[in-house]
């Protein structure tokens, strides 16, 4: 299911103040264009004032990767575009963000369908992490969750339709001299294998400086590194510069989180975004205290 489209269309619509003033600054004379829309211009000005209101750590992704922020902003211009051709948003109330969910509804006004081989098919290979929920009890969930998965997609093929047809100008190099310098704070192979040499406790991190759940998870394994410090040691590996590491570990999502003892063996793993509380209780169960 497109989980990427789903982010996708989600970003479209959270932006919503991007749509706001789009008109005003892309006809400002004198601003410095970042991209054209049709002939409708992204300022620099513009891009920098909306990407400040993103909250973290999705504006530190952005500001190392200014491209993926651009790129929303041009589609959510696209759709707003449409939109207007089809004079859908002189007939809506509301902000510019509820005129794109109603435009969507009208246009795909008869939900997708969902099979229960489906259902079934989804549940099988997500069990454990069903939380011991039986078939019965997932079924509606999961079907309302394959819904709109199948939903985001056909909303994903229109704005590609759209994109398809656009006259869209970008400057690169504009764009580039834009993006700040990754913030790392990954270990390396050798820090890795030192801590699990050291006879403590050790706690592992797979994730990547692209996943939204692994940059949240930094400043809370930061604060236990600190106040743990010499009693747990806390390591984070960006599974695409150790992909060898990822293979030997059975890494399949990030982040993912494995517990070690001081022996150097593994005893717990979790996949996703883990609370402090959550992972003290686990530092505790192999003698963190």
């Amino acid at each position: 299911m497109g989980r990427k489209g789903l982010i996708i269309i989600g970003a479209l619509l959270v932006v919503a103040a991007v749509a706001a003033l789009f008109l005003y600054y892309g006809k400002r004379g004198g601003a410095t264009a970042l991209a054209k829309v049709n002939g409708q211009a992204i300022t620099i000005e513009h891009f920098l004032r909306e990407m400040d209101k993103v909250g973290e750590p999705e504006r530190g992704m952005f500001k190392e990767d200014p491209a993926k922020f651009l790129d929303l902003m041009i589609m959510r211009s696209l759709v707003l575009q449409e939109v207007r051709d089809q004079g859908f948003d002189k007939a809506g109330e509301g902000n510019e963000e509820d005129v794109i969910r109603q435009f969507f509804e009208k246009k795909f006004p008869n939900p997708p369908t969902v099979g229960k081989d489906e259902v079934e098919a989804f549940y099988e290979t997500h069990k454990s992490r069903m939380g011991g929920m039986i078939f019965e009890e997932a079924a509606p969930r999961i079907e309302e969750l394959l819904r709109r998965g199948k939903q985001e997609e056909e909303y994903m093929q229109f704005v590609e339709e759209l994109r398809s047809k656009a006259d869209i100008e970008i400057a690169h190099e504009r764009l580039q001299a834009l993006a700040a310098k990754p913030t790392d704070g990954t270990n390396t192979k050798e820090e890795f294998f030192t801590a699990l040499k050291s006879g403590r406790p050790v706690l592992v991190d797979f994730g990547s400086n692209s996943c939204t759940p692994c940059r949240q998870m930094r400043p809370i394994l930061k604060e236990i590194k600190e106040e743990k410090t010499g009693e747990v040691e806390v390591i984070v590996i960006d599974v695409y510069k150790h992909q060898d590491l990822s293979r030997e570990y059975r890494v399949q999502v990030v982040p993912t989180l494995v517990f070690f003892d001081g022996t150097g063996k593994e005893v717990f793993r979790t996949q996703g975004f883990m609370p402090k509380a959550a992972l003290m209780e686990h530092l505790a169960k192999v003698g963190v205290v």
